[in-house]
């Protein structure tokens, strides 16, 4: 697994977008015990802080040391510096699994052998993904040029082809679970979404080998774009794919 997060990890902590409370309660939902849940690839701890609400434990997992220093702390979370596909978590102990915006990165059959060991009978396992931010034409025009004219295949790692594809062709070897559609709805500052794209993977791939921030460069055209309005509605469409371990 590739951390491509450690170095921006305030920014990711600040501007990365809330995941909707419909995915989380149709989730709590599928899940019969409510002892264990482990939130793998977990980031900032926004996923780990919100199941904090629900289980007894949350044991959260990254290998980016800089993300779990920002992370959001609770009493019963357990952030553990490890990679998903290797870990200490007790075997059959877990009631569900969530991976959000990271299993792309994940080596699959790894995983997966990992999340057989530590669930238990029929946990559930959810993973999932959001796409591009939508906002308005003007200001979408030039998001879309940023990701594919000025990154582009060449900043952004191979990985990202499963987002592009909504998760669909990911393996997933579980009985699966369809959810409804979900989307992340929100309302930003142009500062805010300039943030959410220095967050960006790609983006600090681009600075690093050319010393040039390509966000700044089209800061004058997003701008434009923006007009005088000073919040805008932003929408993400979500992608799930949820499934039964060790049924």
């Amino acid at each position: 697994m590739k951390d491509n997060f450690s170095a921006q990890a305030s920014s990711y902590a600040q501007f990365r977008p809330v995941y909707p409370q419909g995915l989380y309660d149709h989730l709590l939902d599928l899940v019969k015990e409510k002892n264990t849940a482990w939130d793998c690839g977990c980031g900032n701890g926004q996923v780990a802080s919100v199941l904090s609400a629900h289980f007894d434990e949350v044991i959260a997992t990254d290998i980016s040391s800089g993300q779990i220093q920002h992370a959001r702390q609770k009493p019963n979370i357990n952030y553990r510096l490890m990679p998903a596909e290797n870990t200490d978590i007790k075997t059959s102990s877990v009631d569900l699994i969530t991976v959000a915006q990271a299993i792309h990165w994940f080596n699959f059959e790894e995983f997966y052998n990992e999340a057989r060991r530590v669930g238990k009978s029929e946990s559930i396992i959810a993973a999932w993904a959001y796409k591009l931010p939508e906002l308005n034409t003007p200001i979408d025009k030039v998001i879309q040029n940023l990701y594919s004219d000025i990154l582009g295949s060449q900043y952004w790692d191979p990985e990202r082809k499963f987002i592009e594809e909504n998760y669909q062709t990911i393996p997933f070897p579980f009985e699966e679970i369809l959810l409804p559609e979900f989307r992340i709805e929100t309302s930003w500052t142009l500062e805010n979404l300039l943030g959410y794209l220095n967050s960006w993977s790609a983006v600090q791939h681009f600075i690093g080998k050319k010393n040039i921030n390509p966000v700044g460069q089209l800061e004058a055209e997003f701008r434009t774009a923006w007009g005088t309005e000073k919040i805008c509605k932003v929408s993400f469409p979500v992608y799930t794919r949820i499934g039964k371990v060790n049924t």
